[in-house]
Formats: C-alpha cells, sequence, structure tokens
C-alpha cells in the first residue's frame, strides 16, 4: 500500500515528465525512463480497455462500486491519476513561460528548441541500425514525413478544431515513447505555438471569471484546448498502441522512423524563425548568433539528461 510520501514522488516524477514534454526535442517517456517508473506507466495504459472504462464509469451506481474500484486498481487508476495531475501541472506552466518566451525572443526560444531536436537526434541515432535495405527506406520516410511536413504545416493546416483534435492525438500519444517528444511532434505541425498561446489565454480567462468578470473569454479559449485533449485521449489508446504493436512487430525499422522524424523535424524551428524574421525584418546574419547560443544551451541540456539516462532506448 503506498503512502503520502510515494504518492508526492510519483506527482513530482509526472512534473518532471510534463517538463520535458512541454518543451520540443526532449521526451517524457525518456524522463520515465530516468525515474523508473516506464514499465508501470506503459503497462497502466495498455490496461485500459472499453470493458474497464465502462466498469469504472459504473461505479457511479451504489451496486457497481465493488467491480469499479476493481477494475480501477486493475489499470493503475491511482498511480496515472497523480502522475497525470504532475504532468499537466507541469504542462500549464512551461508552456505559459514559453508562450512569453516566444512573445519576447522567439529567435533564441526556436534555436533553443533546435538544439534540443538535434542533440536528441544524435544520441537516439546511436542505437538506430540501419544495416537492411527495409530499415534504411523507413528512415527516408521518416525524414522526408517530418522535413516537408515542417515546410508546409505552420501556413497550410491552420488552427481548424479537426486538426487541433488530430494533433492533440500525435502528440500525446509519443509521450509513452522514449525519445520521441510530443511537442516536437506539434511543431512539425505547426500547432505548437498556438496551443502554447491559447493555453494562457485560457488561464487569463480562468482568472478574469475568477475575479467576477465574466466567463465570456472562456468560452472563446476553451475550444481548442477541448478538441485537443479529446485527441490526446484518442491517440493515447490508439495511435500509441499501434507504435507499440509497430516496435513488437518491427523494432529496428520502427526506431529507424521515429528517430528519423526528429532529424527532418530540425527544419521547423528553422521555418518558425525564418516566419519571424520575414515579419520584423531582421536578416538570419544578424538573428544567427542568437539562435546558435541559445541551440548550445538545448543541446548541452538533452546531454545532461543522456548522461543521467544512460543509453535511451525504446
Amino acid at each position: 500500500m503506498a503512502n503520502a510520501r510515494d504518492w508526492i514522488a510519483i506527482y513530482l516524477k509526472g512534473l518532471a515528465m510534463g517538463t520535458a514534454d512541454a518543451v520540443p526535442g526532449v521526451s517524457g517517456g525518456t524522463i520515465a525512463l530516468i525515474v523508473g517508473i516506464y514499465e508501470r506507466l506503459i503497462a497502466a495504459v495498455t490496461a485500459i480497455d472499453p470493458d474497464r472504462i465502462v466498469r469504472v464509469l459504473s461505479g457511479v451506481r451504489a451496486s457497481g462500486r465493488a467491480d469499479a474500484r476493481v477494475a480501477f486498481r486493475e489499470v493503475d487508476g491511482a498511480f496515472l491519476a497523480v502522475l497525470g495531475a504532475g504532468i499537466g501541472t507541469a504542462v500549464v506552466l512551461v508552456l505559459t513561460l514559453v508562450d512569453a518566451l516566444l512573445a519576447a525572443a522567439p529567435v533564441a526560444t526556436y534555436g533553443f528548441f533546435f538544439g534540443l531536436i538535434a542533440a536528441s537526434a544524435v544520441v537516439l541515432y546511436g542505437a538506430v541500425d540501419l544495416e537492411t535495405t527495409g530499415r534504411k527506406v523507413a528512415a527516408v520516410c521518416g525524414f522526408l514525413a517530418a522535413f516537408l511536413a515542417s515546410g508546409v504545416a505552420a501556413t497550410a493546416l491552420g488552427h481548424a478544431l479537426p486538426v487541433v483534435f488530430l494533433s492533440g492525438a500525435v502528440a500525446v500519444s509519443a509521450m509513452v515513447l522514449p525519445g520521441l517528444s510530443g511537442s516536437l511532434l506539434l511543431v512539425v505541425l505547426g500547432q505548437y505555438e498556438f496551443m502554447a498561446g491559447t493555453l494562457s489565454a485560457f488561464l487569463d480567462a480562468t482568472a478574469a471569471a475568477a475575479a467576477g468578470e465574466g466567463t465570456a473569454a472562456i468560452v472563446g479559449s476553451a475550444p481548442p484546448i477541448v478538441a485537443f485533449l479529446a485527441g490526446g485521449v484518442v491517440g493515447l489508446f490508439t495511435i500509441a498502441h499501434a507504435v507499440r504493436r509497430a516496435l513488437e512487430a518491427a523494432r529496428a525499422a520502427t526506431l529507424a522512423f521515429l528517430v528519423s522524424l526528429i532529424v527532418g523535424a530540425l527544419r521547423a524551428p528553422v521555418i518558425e524563425v525564418s516566419m519571424r524574421l520575414a515579419e520584423s525584418g531582421e536578416t538570419w546574419t544578424s538573428a544567427l548568433p542568437r539562435f546558435g547560443l541559445a541551440a548550445v544551451v538545448g543541446a548541452v541540456a538533452v546531454l545532461a539528461v543522456d548522461r543521467y539516462a544512460g543509453v535511451l532506448e525504446y
């Protein structure tokens, strides 16, 4: 039976995972490995199925509470709830900070992300085996998918609710995969800055409503957040399962594809900075020192994490 100290530890581990998930380039799954809860997390997530969900929900009736408690324990529900609370807390805090940084120093912020992504790719490629033709093809496909998407997503996809829903499904499913960052996929899809800004606006609106200024702003900012969370729930129990099955069936090829996604995604922060520079009239020549210095800081951060993680593996 876990005591209060154990639950606080799980919450703090959730904070660490959420902090990693909220910045492109570092994976919450990697942090789960470092802090020793990865296997428990995967077991809990994969234990959730429609039957157990129905059994848990049946607990609203007195006659179903005993079975609901059993089903809740079968999916390690208390662990997921406390861990999820920690992750959610960190994501809210970090994305609020990132929204402010993107407004104040977009070049340096995206440079930091570039360094995170580049160092993650370097670290993870040490575990990639490209000896067969199939694995090389998988790696090329992964690279092209992220590289091409990074070029068009920011302007072509927009931020309609179906796009936000899909982005949530893709990003949250990556949470359980060491090395692959959900926030990185949001950058590739052109949704990262939008969601950071939307979350910040929602929190401001909530604070205003609490001060008696009305709820109109909450109603306006809530739909994208609801769509993203709904997509995340769907993705966690569909895409994540599909990727896990792919890793079991063709581990080396799937790993090559996923890591190559990270390499192709290096284009995304460069595209974002280029768009900002075009708006401000600044040139890459003057912006490059800020971008490069921030990239070095980001790379050092990932290498420091890797030093404590050892060899990052799926």
